[in-house]
């Protein structure tokens, strides 16, 4: 942007992501049937029900002018790929039970969301945005480890994943350009655009 002196605004950034949305109930029901890893430990930042999303692609500052072309490379994507029946399967953790720093729970449709996710990776390096390096695999993130947490702590996580049940599923029907935003609770996310899933056929 030009102002009236000359001289180029600094561009307006905001901090985007591309991801899978739950219907509100879906979030609701996960976020109950974890009640059990919650009470587990005090040592993980939960995620609040609101917040749980399927994350396919970190963007990191955009200038809010990229929003169009960001939104237009994903419909190429959405023409290509059919809504997802997605059902939720384990509870695990990155990198693993033992040193937990990422507690999430697995989903079915592992291919079809790589090849969506790579999808976009590919649509969007024109842009300037960086490949992922490290291979995708499709979770919910439930909450963070916070410091570091004891074996007894991580044991007591480890039960308590190993007798969660997660119920039920959806249908992700939209690829969603998210905006997160860092506010005093928290990050707050909103979509800036949802884009149809509807490949030929389908």
């Amino acid at each position: 942007m030009t102002l009236l002196d000359g001289s180029t605004a600094p561009p307006h950034l905001m901090r985007l992501f591309v991801a899978g949305n739950l219907p509100p109930a879906t979030r609701d029901a996960i976020h109950d049937d974890a009640a059990p890893l919650r009470q587990a430990t005090s040592a993980v930042k939960w995620v609040a029900a609101s917040a749980l999303h399927i994350t396919l692609k970190f963007l990191g500052e955009q200038d809010e002018q990229a929003v169009g072309d960001l939104t237009r490379a994903l419909e190429h994507v959405g023409h290509a790929h059919p809504p997802l029946h997605i059902r939720f399967t384990e509870a695990g953790a990155f990198p693993n039970f033992r040193r937990p720093r990422v507690v999430w729970v697995g989903m079915t449709c592992q291919d079809a969301l790589r090849a969506l996710a790579s999808d976009i990776d590919a649509a969007l390096r024109p842009m300037g945005i960086a490949p992922e390096t490290r291979p995708f695999q499709a979770h919910l993130t439930l909450g963070r480890v916070r410091g570091e947490m004891t074996h007894a702590e991580a044991a007591t996580l480890a039960d308590a994943a190993r007798t969660f049940r997660p119920m039920g599923g959806f249908a992700l029907q939209t690829v969603d350009l998210m905006r997160s935003e860092l506010g005093p609770g928290g990050s707050r996310y909103s979509v800036m655009a949802a884009v149809p899933l509807h490949a030929r056929g389908t």
